[in-house]
């Protein structure tokens, strides 16, 4: 197995898949002080060329040649959902610790093939549901535990978006496959959810919508999830490129909303693109190494678009999440509470981190291969309770330990 044990010397990371998620984590990996991006895989010579010239490092055709790369120690897996599985276990069996975009896989009998691949090969897994490493739904997180504002009560969280509008693969817009919403964004809401209510979801009960024929699959969903400790989250997300909740986006100096897009600019873009296969050529066009590249955003604050608006209740006070920190409200009032922005755009960073900490100092993993495993379980409950009609019982949910949850 490869690995590294020398604090001085960053993760030599390799990235499998040069899509967008892979394209946005690249900055991330690169600025890192604990990680150097050695290799990529991507099945576009464009992509892999580019990224030879932006990195001075391999590129390889398929995930298999990356693997066998000795001096590859870690793999950043952001291949097409269906392949997740397939990709995690060929990097355990290489010895390669991993993160992997989420969800961990698309069905739990393809988690529970990781989960024994990872044990039989000692690597350390991450799934990496980076809105619930931002620094602001950690603090929550903290603020909960601590009692400070009494038991927690009720999580809301709702995003609109023009998600499904953006330039897709045909397999993106097939729920079997892993496209839609439920697999994409959803996670991202009940990940973080999870994290703020203790992570044992006793139930789900959902419905879904699927509003537009020429991309049938689903685009919005609402859910009620119920806790076992009595807590609820009511999860909402629309992905249709209507409202916009970057129009809710403030930071505590500023209570003015400051809308970041033009209404409907996403799907109006796509109209250019009058066929399946005009579409891909748009995505590939704008994707790493295509020739309407755009720059892999960096920086940014706490708000994120799937996120949306996020208000958590206790017994004595509500948080909301906002661009820089919190605002709570209490019984003493109103009160503002910036907080460090970390590693950059929220959560990437953060990921490189508890992957590092892990592997060097043998800390305890918090997004780690059982825990993205009960957040699919809670996002396949959502399909099933929208398309039964019914409340939906989970059973193999695992809890947060809040020692865990601090930063490293």
């Amino acid at each position: 197995m490869t690995t590294r044990t020398d604090t001085a010397s960053p993760m030599r990371f390799g990235v499998i898949g040069l899509g967008r998620a892979g394209a946005s984590m690249l900055p991330a990996l690169s600025a890192h002080p604990y990680s150097t991006v050695v290799a990529a895989a991507d099945l576009r010579p464009a992509a892999r060329e580019r990224f030879t010239r932006d990195f001075d490092a391999r590129a390889y055709e398929s995930a298999a040649a990356l693997c066998v790369d000795p001096n590859v120690d870690a793999v950043y897996i952001a291949t097409p959902h269906q392949f997740h599985a397939e990709h995690c276990i060929l990097a355990a069996s290489h010895g390669k610790h991993m993160v992997v975009e989420k969800p961990l896989a698309l069905t739990l009998e393809d988690c529970d093939a990781i989960l024994q691949a990872v044990e039989r090969y000692g690597v350390k897994l991450i799934v990496g549901h980076t809105a619930s490493y931002n620094p602001g739904i950690r603090s929550m997180r903290e603020i909960i535990a601590s009692g400070e504002l009494g038991k927690l009560g009720l999580i809301n969280i709702a995003a609109y978006t023009p998600f499904l509008y953006r330039p897709r693969r045909p397999e993106e817009l097939d729920t079997a496959k892993g496209g839609g919403i439920v697999f994409n964004q959803v996670p991202h809401q009940v990940d973080s959810a999870r994290l703020l209510g203790g992570g044992m979801v006793r139930s789900v009960r959902a419905v879904t919508g699927v509003w537009d024929a020429a991309r049938p699959t689903e685009g919005a969903y609402a859910a009620l999830l119920q806790f076992a400790d009595g807590a609820a989250a009511t999860l909402v997300y629309s992905g249709y490129d209507h409202f916009d909740t970057t129009e809710f986006r403030i930071a505590t100096t500023d209570e003015q909303s400051r809308p970041l897009s033009s209404h409907g600019e996403t799907r109006q873009a796509l109209r250019a693109a009058r066929s399946p296969a005009a579409e891909v050529q748009l995505l590939h066009a704008m994707g790493y190494g295509g020739s309407r590249m755009r720059p892999a955003r960096g920086g940014g604050d706490m708000f994120q678009p799937e996120l949306g608006l996020t208000i958590v209740s206790c017994e004595r006070g509500d948080m909301r999440l906002v661009a820089d920190g919190l605002i709570i409200y209490d019984e003493a009032g109103k009160r503002a509470v910036p907080l460090p922005l970390g590693r950059g755009t929220p959560g990437r960073g953060e990921v490189i981190d508890e992957l590092y900490e892990a592997v060097v100092h043998d800390r305890p993993l918090v997004h780690h291969g059982r825990w993205g495993r009960a957040t699919l379980e809670v996002c396949l409950a959502i399909l099933q309770s929208s398309r039964e009609g019914r409340e939906v019982t989970l059973s193999q949910q695992c809890p947060v330990h809040d020692w865990e949850v601090k930063p490293c």
